[in-house]
């Protein structure tokens, strides 16, 4: 079924479940914000989507994106707004409607998980296991201690990917690849595979210049 939300193109890939903190200055973004806290956009919802590198154009944008949950707002004397976001679910975006609203509507259908064979399902928590470690490994070397925490035992494991992710400094294609994954058996083996490979460089590297919490600020190209 083909649904509309607002959206929001971005320069980079919100993963569900995921915090996205955004500084809101443009003229049509702060009339979004004042529809979701209003409510004239139900659900306190949009779709953020990723704009594909190199590209000016806000409506280059990948197909898959994430909604956002509109948690909390903060607006500042000047009428701009500070916002909390979390990411709820994956959408493939079928079509761009820019004359409807101040901002960007987008025409998208949900897209689920697939369904694991048997045999697959059962290799789940052991990924699981590994992907954790894996995750344990490079925050270890990439944060200070009380900088990063691990999600709870209780995660959905259909979740738990997008959640070990969400922390790491990944590039916008290896987030818009677990973005796209719907198969939960692979999606665990290649977060664990970035995860290695980014712990990997960064034990290389011995010691980093500036510290990277510094260039983990989410920016919001609105």
């Amino acid at each position: 079924m083909v649904e509309t939300v607002p959206l929001f193109p971005l320069g980079t890939v919100l993963l569900p479940g995921a915090s996205l903190p955004l500084h809101i200055f443009e003229p049509r973004y702060r009339q979004l914000t004042i529809d979701l806290v209003t409510g004239a956009v139900p659900g306190r919802s949009f779709g953020v989507i990723a704009v594909k590198q190199g590209l000016d154009s806000v409506e280059e944008t990948h197909d898959i994106g994430c909604t956002a949950l509109l948690r909390e707002a903060r607006r500042l004397p000047d009428g701009r707004f500070d916002i909390v976001t979390r990411g709820e679910r994956r959408f493939r975006l079928l079509d761009i409607d820019n004359t409807s609203a101040p901002y960007l509507i987008g025409s998208i259908e949900w897209v689920p998980d697939d369904q694991p064979a048997a045999e697959q399902s059962m290799l789940l928590p052991v990924l699981s296991r590994s992907a954790r470690e894996a995750h344990r490994e490079y925050c270890c070397a990439a944060w200070q201690h009380g900088e990063w925490e691990e999600p709870k035992d209780d995660v959905d494991i259909a979740m738990l990917a997008h959640l070990l992710a969400a922390d790491c400094l990944l590039t916008l294609e290896d987030r818009q690849a677990l973005l796209e994954e719907r198969d939960p058996v692979v999606r665990l083996r290649l977060v664990r595979a970035l995860l290695v490979r980014e712990a990997a460089f960064l034990r290389a590297l011995r010691a980093v210049p500036v510290p990277l919490n510094q260039f983990a600020v989410k920016t919001s190209q609105n």
